[in-house]
């Protein structure tokens, strides 16, 4: 099965992905998982809260040279992921990058359907270009 994945910012209030039919039917998109992405200085302070404390899994692990850039913490169907400002700096489009310390929430949604939320986000500026990531 091929996993879609998108990165929407979440500064709208709410997101609600719709593709509209031609009868101005609105028809939601499948969204299997929605998982934020915060955004931090240092990933390696917030690893014994998740783990020790919490008993969360890492599951991804991205260095970015001698520390952490990126990770995912699972526990069951509970998943959350951290990523540093200067990896965001250094992966993002500059004019996404930017915005990366002014304190945005990511959010990483699963979806099986890419194409469908493509054309329903055809009139939303993309901030980050389509690609695909190992993880995914």
């Amino acid at each position: 099965m091929r996993r879609f994945v998108i990165t929407a910012l979440a500064q709208f209030g709410s997101i609600t992905f719709m593709h509209p039919t031609q009868t101005q039917e609105k028809k939601s998109v499948n969204i299997k998982r929605i998982t934020p992405v915060l955004l931090v200085k240092e990933i390696e302070p917030v690893i014994p809260f998740w783990v020790d404390r919490l008993g969360f899994a890492k599951t991804v692990e991205v260095p970015d040279g001698n520390k952490l850039g990126f990770v995912t913490f699972q526990k069951g169907a509970t998943e959350v992921m951290y990523q540093t400002y200067a990896s965001v700096e250094k992966d993002a489009p500059p004019s996404m990058s930017a915005e990366a310390r002014k304190g945005p929430t990511y959010l990483y949604i699963e979806v099986d359907n890419f194409d469908a939320v493509l054309a329903s986000m055809k009139d939303v500026k993309i901030v980050m270009p389509v690609r695909t990531a190992f993880y995914a």
